[in-house]
């Protein structure tokens, strides 16, 4: 039986045929002899991935940019030409800034540029993996499904992206308010009952002794303490901005009990979900693997990708490179393992996204689970602390009194 395949040689470059075989994954093993590493088999020429749905709102800059692509897409599928379609997209954007970068992008492109060059002037608002996308596009002339594509991609992200900011929003919207509580209680509330222990001139309970002299060195030493904090996290940033610094930031915090498993598979899935774009648009592996690394915001796991790339780039296939670097779960390297031999890789880095997705969102609620009663705890405990040092203050002046 014949199969039509895609794939990448030693040279980084995508590979497309068909050749005969008893099965799909025969053809795959055939490939693989032939030092290529097989990004799609099939019985027929691969063809297009459906169509998305307009996504939810969207905020800032990245739902302008969604917008758009969607916008686009409907209008380049209508038949309506390029340059058409960019001037209506952007007489319907809300905004004036964005609408002011479309209207260049479609200066540039009036003046002979591409489209992705004209995009790729821009690269606040559109990204390297966009221009490349679009670079794809215009090569294969299917503009209007690359805009589509575009699109799953950034309402997947950003849906991701809003998850994890809305559940640790309320642990550190709690955190703040108990920090305030006990500020509240030493600056202004124990002064209070200080002054009425030091007229009664009886001896304090050890806790109580502890809450005033706290309290006092608040009073006394505030200011040192703010401008010590304000050092320490200008300094931080500053060292943070480095590339050591970025390194070290991004491995410490991969290494942190829950909270590092849900970091390490929000990258997994922005990866998987990046390189499922890319390699379905026939953007060449080699090229894929360093945009999808670009837009990862762990230094640590972007960094080992370059091993990855060499590994593909020496004909080693995308699955054994991936392993060795040992920065995403095991099951990833298994998966590609499998996209490999069946020769459907893009469907397997999508579907590595999803599962991703889905367990970042199941690795979040579990942090966000223990760390919200550790904080009640904790400033229950101090709050509690406190007023009770108050109450045997008071319980021996009363002593005292009778």
């Amino acid at each position: 039986m014949t199969y039509f395949f895609r794939a990448v040689a030693a040279d980084g470059k995508t590979r497309t045929g068909s050749l005969t075989a008893d099965s799909e994954k025969t053809a795959a093993r055939e490939l693989r002899r032939q030092g290529l590493a097989p990004l799609y088999v099939g019985a027929q020429a691969q063809k297009s991935g459906p169509s998305m749905k307009l996504p939810v709102a969207l905020q800032g800059r990245h739902r302008d940019v969604l917008f758009f692509t969607q916008e686009l897409s409907t209008l380049l599928n209508a038949g309506v030409p390029l340059d058409r379609a960019l001037s209506i997209a952007s007489e319907l954007t809300e905004r004036g800034e964005f609408r002011s970068i479309l209207m260049d992008v479609l200066r540039l492109l009036k003046g002979g540029r591409s489209l992705a060059d004209s995009l790729g002037a821009h690269p606040g608002w559109f990204s390297e993996l966009y221009v490349n996308m679009v670079r794809a596009g215009e090569a294969s002339g299917s503009l209007a499904t690359v805009f589509e594509r575009l699109a799953e991609f950034e309402r997947a992200r950003d849906e991701l992206r809003g998850f994890i900011v809305t559940s640790l929003m309320y642990p550190a919207l709690l955190a703040l308010v108990g920090f305030g509580s006990i500020i509240v209680l030493l600056q202004f509330v124990v002064p209070r009952f200080a002054a009425v222990f030091e007229e009664s001139r009886i001896r304090m309970p050890l806790p109580t002794q502890i809450m005033l002299e706290a309290s006092q060195l608040l009073q006394d030493w505030w200011w040192a303490g703010a401008l010590l904090i304000a050092a320490v996290v200008v300094g931080f940033q500053s060292y943070v901005s480095t590339t050591t610094g970025r390194l070290w930031w991004d491995t410490f915090r991969l290494r942190l009990p829950l909270l590092g498993d849900a970091l390490r598979k929000a990258e997994t899935a922005r990866f998987a979900r990046a390189m499922a774009t890319l390699v379905a648009n026939a953007v060449p592996l080699v090229q894929s693997i360093g945009i999808a690394a670009a837009i990862l915001n762990n230094r640590k796991i972007s960094g080992a990708l370059d091993g990855v790339a060499m590994g593909v780039k020496r004909g080693e296939g995308l699955a054994a490179p991936l392993r060795r670097a040992a920065v995403f779960p095991p099951l990833a390297g298994h998966l590609l393992s499998v996209g490999e031999e069946t020769g459907r890789l893009d469907q397997m880095f999508a579907r590595m996204a999803e599962i991703y997705e889905t367990d970042t969102r199941a690795a979040i609620k579990r942090f966000t689970s223990l760390f919200e009663p550790v904080v009640i705890l904790v400033m229950g405990l101090v709050v509690g602390g406190l007023i009770l040092s108050m109450l045997l203050a008071i319980t021996s002046m009363n002593e005292v009194a009778l």
